[in-house]
């Protein structure tokens, strides 16, 4: 296979995984030019999100592409995040980046867009999942989100040219009950990684062990504590909420179905009798078209 269809193999396997968020990251109906930027932006996110977590395909060339050896930098992930950065760093100042994902990003680098700073932050999160794998309160894993789910929203708002210090600041609570939804889908395989997103100090209030959290189904403690947990997700999500009424036209839709994906994420949650560890509950395309009806009409 030449060299440039295995670049693009590995680049779709990377944006393939857009169609299992649980929000719609290029709908149909947006502006041509705005789907190819926001793929683009989704596959270096989702790049950066893949080499902190280890899922990188090793046979894929993403080493290579970044100037690294492939023997032994798949099971390196700080060496990627660098390498990653350092490409970034080229694409930004004008040079010639080496991975596809990042190349890809130039037409809405060089239309002034996009700005490296969220990326940076995206990767800062990524490089403190390497070290810190427990938070001790809400406010520690808040701040997390700053840097691992707040950068979307924002780049979505830059991409649009719709930012605004008001709609920047609803976007953060959007982004951060977005991501703390997503935690509470994902104990059980965040478990397996070593790492958990439930304040230590509200699991020893609900008197949840980490044991507890290896169950195959939650007891009660556990679920009282994604009970408690959710609700603080939701009044996030609630308090962005705003965002959507203030923007009009194809953007509304768009952010209708970012809020509505976190609100029906967190009502399977609930549907799920609060128990998360089987596997993550998934929300019904019936829920999410009434969540984002509701959205839409200013009820959320």
């Amino acid at each position: 296979m030449a060299t440039d269809d295995l670049r693009l193999r590995d680049a779709s396997a990377v944006l393939d995984k857009a169609a299992a968020e649980n929000f719609p990251v290029a709908p149909f109906f947006l502006p041509r030019a705005w789907r190819d930027d926001l793929m683009a932006v989704y596959g270096v996110v989702r790049l950066i999100d893949d080499i902190g977590d280890g899922d990188l395909a090793p046979e894929a060339g993403h080493a290579r592409y970044l100037g690294l050896d492939p023997a032994d930098a798949p099971a390196d992930p700080p060496r990627l995040l660098d390498a990653v950065e350092a490409d970034l760093g080229k694409l930004f100042d004008g040079g010639a980046p080496g991975h596809p994902l990042v190349r890809a990003l130039r037409p809405t680098a060089d239309r002034g867009a996009v700005t490296i700073t969220p990326f940076l932050d995206l990767i800062a999160a990524n490089r403190q999942d390497q070290h810190v794998t427990r938070y001790d309160t809400f406010d520690d894993l808040v701040a997390y989100c700053a840097l691992s789910a707040n950068p979307i929203g924002r780049l979505v708002l830059a991409i649009t040219g719709t930012a605004t210090p008001e709609r920047l600041r609803l976007s953060d609570a959007v982004c951060t009950g977005l991501q703390i939804v997503e935690h509470l889908q994902d104990v059980a395989e965040d478990l397996r990684r070593d790492r958990i997103y439930l304040p230590i100090e509200d699991m020893s209030r609900f008197h949840v062990s980490e044991a507890d959290l290896a169950a195959p189904t939650a007891g009660a403690s556990v679920r009282a504590l994604v009970a408690y947990e959710t609700e603080r997700a939701r009044c996030l999500l609630n308090e962005g909420t705003p965002l959507v009424g203030s923007v009009h036209g194809r953007l509304k839709l768009l952010l209708a179905g970012f809020v509505a994906g976190g609100k029906a994420a967190a009502h399977a949650i609930v549907a799920a009798g609060y128990d998360v560890l089987p596997g993550p509950p998934k929300p019904t395309k019936p829920r999410l078209l009434r969540e984002a009806g509701a959205v839409l009409r200013g009820e959320g």
